[in-house]
């Protein structure tokens, strides 16, 4: 399972990555493997604010409803509008095209909360 090295992790299976002044979230192919075939994400609207830990998006496969939490606080500035008519993105290239949503953060220092991929990789083998 990959778990690429240059990104942050929560302990609830998203990924952040340091993209200039935004941070890009996604679910960890771990997640998505776990939620199976991916057939809709309910994604926040641009220019909302969450707190780190607050449920910010909903993603629905043939399994589960499952909750995406805000890896760090902030406002989404973009969404990926690509996953309203191909949510199985999420499925095939989380960690790229699969992307969920970008934030502005309000802490950048919340970064360092979040796990490193060795870290990530310990929680899910445990």
């Amino acid at each position: 399972m990959k778990t690429p090295t240059n990104l942050h992790y929560a302990e609830t299976h998203e990924w952040a990555k340091v993209d200039e002044d935004v941070i890009v979230v996604g679910v960890s192919e771990y997640a998505q493997d776990e939620m199976g075939d991916i057939v809709f994400a309910d994604l926040p609207a641009i220019g909302s604010e969450y707190k780190k830990g607050e449920s910010m998006a909903v993603i629905e496969s043939v399994k589960a409803v499952s909750d995406i939490y805000a890896p760090v606080g902030g406002t989404i500035v973009e969404v990926n509008e690509a996953l309203n008519d191909s949510p199985e993105l999420i499925n095939e290239d989380c960690y790229g095209d699969g992307w969920l949503v970008k934030i502005a953060p309000s802490n950048q220092g919340e970064l360092e909360t979040l796990l490193t991929a060795a870290e990530y990789k310990d929680q899910i083998e445990a």
